[in-house]
């Protein structure tokens, strides 16, 4: 079976095409500017290499039609026809309430990921255009939808709900959602195979560290908590993103800055965290270069996005009455040794010892903690995108 994922964002798609026999990856790349002047696609081809290919891509439909046109390409294709595409498995964002499982998607499932447009307009709007566009090209080929928030809609109702006034929760839908959740169920599955134990039995941090970044505390294979909120905003500091911040702080500045509602919420979310303190990036690979030379900002927004990350840790240690696994994952989880050893520094006291040695991995499973430690430490490189293919193949083999 091969099965074709598409994540589409406003602007963008990306997209991998499995075959499940083996979970090989046939074709990968990604298209960039859609809608926009110079769109442009990188395609990652079968050596490994990588080519930018120019084209006019006015909207989805013509984004997602020349994706099909590469992967059938006689030079660099992966396919001969479009016909050995057994289905397409989509990323959503946000399934709000309304979806906490993957589901096979007809006409009520566009529906209801366009009535929650509302609490993701950029993301859920790109989704939809998507899956339209696979709709009108292959009609007959299934599409399944695979929802970033589905993995925490395990979360007991005192882990999710705010502390407003709950006919707002009735009304509008307004609690934690959190994201990366296929991320997580991920990590958290492929660990305890790797480490060879019951994922029934173990207490596991999750520590999603990107650009955008989470941390989930899961107990016994289910999510009980996690760091972002009804947006991808809230949680620990980001590249871009503020994190956690009093909501006070938020409207005093835009009162002083004479910011409408939305101008705040794009202030917060693409001119804060790491960039906003640093005034430098959101990579935490030029900022870490930055604060080897002295630049005192670099330095400080380390200090305050490792420290970010331990509260989290220790908040969902206490929460689950113990933790039996941490693991990074992502792109600085799994390659910045710097933030995993600061952000584990301190937290002996709930049993973590970490191997300097063996943290100096970048990008590979490994076991990072020392041999004595009580907690065992990891690093997992996620792959979200086979999780989508694997449900995505699971709801069509249980149709």
């Amino acid at each position: 079976m091969k099965i074709l994922v598409l994540n589409c964002g406003s602007s963008s798609i990306k997209y991998k095409l499995y075959d499940m026999d083996d979970n090989s990856v046939l074709a990968a790349g990604g298209v960039e500017r859609i809608g926009l002047d110079e769109a442009f696609v990188k395609v990652t081809l079968p050596n490994g290499d990588k080519r930018k290919i120019m084209h006019d891509m006015p909207d989805h439909r013509e984004g997602v039609n020349f994706v099909f046109s590469l992967l059938t390409d006689p030079e660099i294709g992966a396919i001969k026809s479009l016909d050995e595409i057994d289905a397409v498995g989509h990323r959503i964002v946000q399934g709000g309430d309304l979806f906490e499982k993957s589901v096979i998607v007809d006409k009520s499932v566009e529906d209801g990921i366009e009535s929650l447009c509302d609490l993701a307009p950029v993301h859920n709007a790109g989704h939809l255009k998507g899956l339209r566009a696979v709709d009108k090209l292959m009609p007959d080929v299934p599409q399944v939808c695979v929802f970033d928030n589905a993995f925490h809609s395990t979360m007991p109702d005192y882990a999710y709900l705010y502390a407003i006034p709950y006919e707002l929760y009735e009304k509008y839908h307004v609690r934690r959602y959190g994201f990366h959740g296929t991320s997580h169920r991920y990590v958290s599955q492929r660990v305890c195979e790797y480490l060879g134990r019951d994922i029934n039995t173990q207490r596991i941090i999750t520590c999603h560290i990107g650009n955008g970044a989470s941390v989930s505390a899961v107990k016994f294979g289910k999510c009980v908590d996690t760091s972002m909120g009804l947006t991808p905003l809230a949680g620990v500091m980001m590249g871009s993103r503020s994190g956690d911040i009093d909501p006070s702080a938020v409207t005093f500045l835009m009162d002083k800055l004479g910011k409408k509602p939305q101008e705040m919420a794009d202030f917060l979310n693409k001119q804060s965290g790491v960039l906003g303190i640093t005034g430098i990036s959101s990579d935490m690979r030029e900022i870490e270069s930055a604060a080897a030379e002295g630049n005192e900002r670099a330095a400080l927004a380390l200090k305050m996005y490792s420290y970010r990350i331990k509260k989290y840790i220790g908040a969902y240690a206490a929460a689950m009455g113990g933790v039996d696994i941490i693991v990074w994952t992502a792109g600085v989880g799994e390659n910045q040794k710097g933030i995993r050893l600061d952000s584990c520094s301190g937290l002996e006291f709930l049993g973590v010892k970490m191997d300097e040695q063996a943290n100096m991995t970048r990008g590979v499973e490994a076991v990072i903690s020392a041999p004595d430690s009580k907690v065992t430490v990891c690093v997992i490189p996620t792959d979200e995108e086979l999780m989508i293919a694997k449900d995505t193949m699971q709801l069509l083999q249980d149709k």
